[in-house]
């Protein structure tokens, strides 16, 4: 099997962690990929460009934060490549591994032992003029907010070619349930377990507070269109952006890959207890 190895930069021990999980990977017979940006980290290992690294492993091992996870399923996820995160960052929402796991975790991933699960992504298409100018998918979420300083902006959104509302609101959030426990969490929405395929609608600061977070159907068709009077900024998984001008609009769905994650441990409400401090008496 062919490993890529993807690394956090905020942290100065990822080079030394990843050579050491490298150089037992490449004792039991595996190959080990890195992006060039990593080269210096795994001398040893083969590098590829970054557009290149998803036909280029079977796995990707993910050192770092969620911010790090989102780069890798962003170029993997397109080939079916699932990832294994090993968390050292703060949060670890989709890192499910620590750094004592990881060793073992790798090792079962090797051997075909560690389950694999699918999480749904979005695939957000972007519209000016009437006609499809570009698609992305998101792992996380599609955010649509103020260009530059903070202003009420007007969104209108539909489902199925119907109208919800037109929003009135620093800007809107369309995440999946993965998603659900970052941004649109932030803002007010549900918590949805990663397992469930649904698209959370989360206003950002609704001017009507009565605009309250909706979960809709998986393969619902939906479409944001800015009908502000300015430009807005569109937001995929806080990797990639562009600008929406006046009558620009995104068509959102369920992408027809979704991510391939190694199953952690039962623990997503051991994450939420943990991270967000339930059970603990404030004050």
């Amino acid at each position: 099997m062919r490993f890529g190895f993807l690394l956090t930069k905020g942290k100065a021990e990822a080079p030394q962690i990843a050579s050491t999980l490298a150089q037992g990977l490449i004792a039991r017979g595996h190959g080990v990929v890195v992006i060039e940006e990593d080269a210096r980290a795994l001398p040893g290992a083969t590098v590829v460009p970054a557009a290149a690294l998803g036909s280029s492993v079977d796995v990707l091992v993910v050192l770092g934060g969620d911010g790090t996870f989102l780069r890798g399923a962003s170029l993997v996820s397109d080939h079916g490549v699932p990832l294994l995160g090993i968390n050292l960052g703060s949060l670890g929402f989709m890192t499910h591994y620590s750094l004592g796991e990881a060793a073992e975790a790798i090792a079962q991933a090797s051997c075909g032992k560690l389950p694999i699960d699918d999480r749904m992504r979005l695939r957000v298409t972007v519209c000016v003029n009437g006609q499809d100018v570009e698609t992305r998918s998101a792992l996380n979420e599609a955010a649509i907010t103020a260009h530059t300083i903070a202003r009420l902006l007007d969104l209108t959104a539909e489902l199925d070619g119907g109208v919800i509302t037109t929003y009135k609101a620093d800007g809107l959030i369309l995440a999946t349930p993965t998603g659900s426990t970052a941004y649109s969490l932030a803002a007010g929405g549900p918590i949805l377990t990663p397992d469930l395929e649904a698209i959370v609608l989360t206003p950002i600061c609704p001017h009507t507070l009565t605009n309250r977070p909706v979960v809709l159907r998986a393969d619902a068709r939906i479409a944001v269109t800015n009908v502000s009077p300015g430009p807005v900024i569109l937001t995929l998984d806080g990797q990639w952006s562009r600008e929406l001008g006046r009558g620009d609009s995104i068509h959102v769905r369920k992408a027809d890959r979704p991510l391939r994650t190694f199953r952690p441990p039962s623990r997503f409400f051991a994450i939420l207890r943990q991270k967000l401090s339930w059970g603990e008496r404030q004050g």
